[in-house]
């Protein structure tokens, strides 16, 4: 069945949360970020390989939510004269979703990688709060 055209949407949008809010923050990556790290230090002090099974699961799963904040702030967020003024931001965001990724904390369970994670997305979120400022 297909729907009258009066009732056809004219306008399509998108956002992080399929309503154009307008609301950003990077505090959304950091926590996920920092839940990670959190669960790396635990899997190194535990031997139990179900809790070891479990924690790389969940460390998994925040990762790709990492990558997920990550992407709304780079291509909804961000927009071109923030690239402008802000040369470096395509690298950074590529280089902390790497480490978001499988090469990153996705793979490993070094806290290290944690910290470098973490580290990108504070250089992002002081650009972030910068553009705010203007």
């Amino acid at each position: 069945m297909r729907l009258p055209s009066f009732l056809t949407p004219r306008t399509v949008v998108s956002a992080h949360c399929d309503l154009p809010c307008g609301v950003y923050d990077p505090a959304q990556a950091r926590i996920e970020a920092e839940s990670i790290k959190a669960i790396q230090e635990k899997y190194q002090a535990n031997d139990d390989p179900v809790y070891r099974t479990r924690a790389l699961l969940i460390k998994e799963q925040r990762s790709e939510l990492v990558k997920h904040h990550l992407w709304v702030l780079w291509t909804d967020y961000f927009k071109p004269p923030h690239f402008e003024k802000y040369p470096q931001l395509h690298q950074l965001f590529n280089e902390a979703t790497k480490l978001a990724g499988g090469a990153g904390t996705k793979e490993s369970v070094d806290p290290a990688t944690g910290d470098k994670l973490l580290a990108k997305i504070d250089e992002i979120a002081k650009i972030f709060w910068e553009t705010k400022q203007a």
